[in-house]
């Protein structure tokens, strides 16, 4: 029973995302030309735009329920209640509801589109043009940073390039395929977290799940559809033939990581480090799996201070660490910030989906929404220590 309520539970939280998911559709977008879709299109957006209060109680209660049910999941599984195969049907139906999603929260799924097409259809260098080039595209009336040349490796390229050549110049069919390329990474990046926790003796469905449900993760990857979930399931990849050493394998995931996005190549020195290590001899302990891990994500964490410090800090910037921390989340000082600064992270929508812009003194909100989960989330290790030594002295 309760395995069909979880299961259930998820799916009815997927089905309100993809839903509210349109309400964000642009207004200079029309998804299809069928009337009856124009007229559902209409509704939704309808209370995205014109009625923002209802528009953010919808978000923060969706996005809530994710949360809590997100922090149940993980509880059950520490208490061996769910096992891997329900676990993996919660994955799959989650991600292919949330295939279907509009991607609500980022413009930049239309940046990738529109970066392919100049070399697919205009047959220009997208490091050397950008969109403004173009004026009488008609995707130009719904797009956003269509000033900037294109700022990612060639690798994002080789990738992109044959699905705009196989959408055949329709929006529609185009954008269902580079959604397509990152729920497949999606998948791809839990399937190699399994993999990986059992070649490090983690607890596998608690480092699974610990990625897999985090809402943060689901909004960024299946919604937004963020090229950092394709970067970040090659740099899984890279590190999986690491450990299997296959040392050429491995060199080829993280190249291709690196080659889509600069920030995976603060990966190498961890792995430098654990092949130091390994170098030594003795047995790959769980301590020095642990260790392993630790210094993937203050590497990982250094990259974001970089990436936030050349622009703002965005919400899934957090895809870089949360691979890496879910395979030490089942420790209190991990599971502890990954959870408040995922949720922290979500609210970073939330004034521009009340307000509809992100004027002063938004970005100071913002600012301090993430700063103030960094303290609480110090107070609250510090405390959950306090308690399991006054835990561990009464046992003695």
């Amino acid at each position: 029973m309760i395995n069909k309520m979880l299961l259930g539970s998820w799916v009815i939280c997927a089905i309100a995302l993809l839903l509210y998911s349109f309400t964000q559709v642009d207004l200079s977008l029309t998804l299809s030309q069928v009337s009856i879709w124009q007229g559902i299109q209409k509704f939704f957006q309808q209370i995205g735009y014109f009625n923002r209060p209802l528009s953010t109680v919808l978000f923060l209660g969706i996005t809530g329920f994710m949360f809590a049910l997100y922090g149940i999941t993980l509880n059950l599984i520490r208490k061996n209640i769910i096992d891997g195969k329900l676990l993996w049907k919660i994955i799959i139906a989650t991600s292919v509801i949330l295939f279907f999603s509009y991607n609500a929260f980022s413009y930049d799924l239309f940046n990738y589109i529109f970066d392919a097409k100049i070399f697919t259809h205009y047959g220009q260098n997208p490091y050397e043009y950008k969109a403004l080039d173009f004026p009488s595209d008609p995707m130009l009336s719904f797009m956003h940073w269509t000033h900037r040349t294109y700022p990612y490796g060639i690798g994002w390229l080789f990738l992109t390039v044959p699905l705009s050549f196989l959408g055949f110049g329709y929006f529609l069919l185009t954008f269902y395929l580079f959604k397509l390329l990152m729920v497949s990474s999606f998948i791809g990046s839990c399937f190699l977290i399994e993999k990986i926790a059992k070649k490090t003796n983690s607890n596998v469905l608690f480092s699974v799940a610990a990625f897999a449900l985090n809402p943060l993760v689901l909004i960024e990857s299946l919604v937004s559809a963020h090229n950092d979930s394709v970067m970040m399931a090659l740099g899984l990849l890279g590190i999986y033939m690491f450990l299997e050493k296959r040392y050429i394998a491995s060199l080829a995931g993280l190249i291709s990581s690196i080659f889509i996005k600069y920030a995976t190549v603060l990966i190498i020195p961890a792995i430098i480090a654990k092949g130091f290590f390994s170098a030594k001899g003795g047995s790959a302990s769980g301590r020095k799996n642990e260790f392993f891990f630790y210094i993937l994500i203050i590497s990982m964490a250094i990259s974001i201070l970089l990436a936030t410090y050349r622009t703002n800090f965005q919400p899934w910037y957090l895809l870089y660490i949360l691979p890496f921390a879910a395979f030490v989340s089942n420790r209190y000082f991990v599971l502890i910030p990954v959870f408040l600064l995922s949720f922290a992270a979500i609210l970073q929508y939330v004034p521009y989906l009340y307000l509809g812009n992100w004027n002063p003194p938004v970005p100071m909100i913002l600012n301090w929404i993430m700063i103030a989960s960094i303290i609480i989330s110090i107070f609250l290790i510090l405390a959950w220590k306090v308690k399991l030594k006054i835990s561990n002295s009464k046992l003695v």
